[in-house]
């Protein structure tokens, strides 16, 4: 039975598409039985959550050969969000057609050049004629591919992605204490939201980095690199935060239990008022942000 919570929906820039502003990362099936993963996405289908974003790096393959058979019988009706970190046309078109086959589709409704970081290294590398890019816009061209984005956690690499003007979306950590206490997505989001690009954000529920002495097999989330956000008040503080910065859906940690908070977290609509600001504020001031501008 279909729940009474059901996730608003926001238009992705200019594609003509509308998501809901929470989002399914595939990294949620990685260890998980086929079994749970298809009540995952059941799960996900029944709070109205159709926007699923997936990678062939997410537990090596993992997440795709899992996502695949859970999503096979929605395919119509989701929203399938892909990417590659490979930088050269050969490898790129490898990739590509290796996560069709996983997931078990004919296209992608999104694909995405996959952590741009460097300016020479990943952008102008993917940008050449024999990079990952044309690889894309071939793919889009026998209807593959509809629509084209990027992900980046640099802002030198977002900027220069975005000044092509060849991208329909960006994926970035968009997160109150990169952006209060690292002015890290300040330049890419005005960038994006100029050009009217559809905006995904990345780690709107992360804290801080996990402190140096605390072992990764000790970490009470172990598949998030950073610490997350656990408390649900401040959670959904942080969501609605990077929520009201013009972005279209985020999505939450790679771990059910975070996305459940998420999912949950009340007023998802709602700015935060000053005093719900000012909270945030004050919380950023205690942590070191996970990215910041250089």
């Amino acid at each position: 039975m279909t729940s009474n919570l059901i996730i608003p929906r926001r238009a992705l820039g200019q594609t003509g598409e509308t998501l809901p502003v929470i989002g399914f990362g595939g990294i949620i099936v990685v260890g998980a039985e086929q079994s749970e993963a298809n009540n995952y996405v059941a799960e996900a289908f029944d709070h109205g959550v159709n926007y699923f974003d997936v990678a062939p790096s997410y537990g090596r393959g993992e997440a795709e050969e899992k996502l695949g058979p859970a999503l096979q019988p929605y395919r119509s009706r989701s929203f399938l969000a892909c990417k590659t970190t490979e930088r050269d046309a050969a490898n790129a078109r490898r990739e590509m057609e290796q996560s069709l086959r996983r997931l078990r589709t004919d296209h992608f409704d999104l694909y995405q050049l996959h952590s741009l970081t460097h300016v020479e290294e990943d952008v102008e590398r993917a940008l050449a004629p024999d990079g990952a890019l044309q690889v894309v816009l071939d793919a889009r061209e026998k209807g593959m591919v509809r629509y084209i984005g990027f992900s980046a956690h640099s802002v030198a690499a977002a900027l220069r992605a975005m000044e092509t003007g060849l991208f329909d979306t960006i994926l970035y950590p968009i997160n109150f204490t990169c952006h209060f206490e690292g002015n890290f997505d300040q330049a890419p989001l005005e960038e994006a939201r100029r050009r009217g690009m559809g905006i995904l954000a990345l780690k709107a529920m992360a804290r801080t980095k996990w402190p140096a002495e605390l072992k990764k097999e000790d970490r009470p989330f172990k598949k998030t690199w950073y610490e997350p956000v656990a408390d649900p008040e401040i959670a959904g503080l942080a969501l609605r935060w990077t929520l009201s910065q013009g972005v279209t859906a985020a999505i939450p940690p790679g771990m059910i239990d975070l996305w459940r908070i998420a999912l949950n977290a009340p007023r998802k609509e709602e700015p935060l008022n000053e005093e719900e600001l000012q909270r945030l504020r004050a919380t950023a001031q205690e942590l070191e942000p996970i990215f910041a501008a250089p």
